[in-house]
């Protein structure tokens, strides 16, 4: 019998033209399954819980994919982690139910976005955060983010791409934190349109210095001139960071 199997992994997106198979780039998906194709003697075909961008990383991500392999659960990430490079690792495997599906079956998602507001350099975090030397004002970021949570079509914060029956989504929470020299923005939706989150922080960052009022966000919305609100941060600070399902979620616990 066919098993649908559910994937727990992780990746540093650096080397990545991001999770989607594509023609001439290298990609997390295609370098996935080829690793899953020699574990399960065939051909592996996954699905995975969201499209993430090149150089975009995921603490946290779900994939799933079909077998008649019959390699226990418990043993899969250590064979599949054996073929795979350093930057992708599978946490954990288990068995799903047969109408599961990594994306149509997800609830919401958090993604995080990371600045370094210093006008210091870590070399060992180059690709890991956006470096942002100018000192951004955690209140009026704060003040900002708020104004992002509920429903609203957020077409004025995404780029031209992958087109979508609305782009009305529900934001959860968009929460902003600093520990010492790193900036940490946490955003929860149900969904994400593309360079959402990205934009949403830029327009974030507009409203730290004053190139908008964080109350000017929800006409902006309203709006939905993409030229309006601030830009798309860099891709290197983004991380998939929890994912939820109406059975089990993907994420830190706690």
């Amino acid at each position: 019998m066919t098993r649908n199997m559910i994937l727990h992994l992780a990746y540093d997106g650096s080397a990545y033209h991001g999770w989607q198979t594509q023609k001439n780039d290298r990609t997390v998906q295609q370098t996935l399954e080829e690793s899953l194709s020699e574990v399960c003697g065939h051909t592996v075909k996954a699905v995975g819980c969201g499209r993430t961008d090149a150089g975009v990383h995921a603490r946290h991500y779900c994939a799933n994919f079909r077998t008649e392999s019959r390699i226990p659960a418990d043993r899969l990430p250590f064979a599949v982690n054996a073929r795979l490079p350093k930057d992708i690792s599978v946490y954990e495997a288990f068995e799903g139910s047969q109408d599961f599906n990594a994306i149509g079956s997800c609830v919401r998602k958090e993604y995080i976005y990371r600045i370094l507001n210093t006008q210091i350099r870590d070399p060992f975090l180059e690709s890991r955060v956006c470096f942002y030397p100018q000192r951004l004002n955690m209140e009026k970021m704060a003040e900002a983010a708020a104004f992002f949570e509920g429903t609203h079509d957020f077409r004025a914060v995404r780029s031209v791409g992958t087109e979508t029956r609305t782009t009305v989504r529900t934001v959860h929470w968009c929460r902003v934190s600093r520990e010492e020299d790193l900036i940490t923005i946490a955003i929860c939706a149900n969904g994400f349109l593309y360079n959402m989150c990205r934009a949403m922080v830029g327009t974030m960052v507009y409203a730290s210095y004053g190139k908008l009022e964080p109350r000017d966000i929800p006409a902006l919305l309203e709006k939905g001139d993409r030229r309006l609100t601030g830009p798309t941060m860099p891709p290197q600070g983004l991380y998939m960071n929890h994912i939820w399902y109406p059975s089990f979620e993907i994420g830190d616990k706690g």
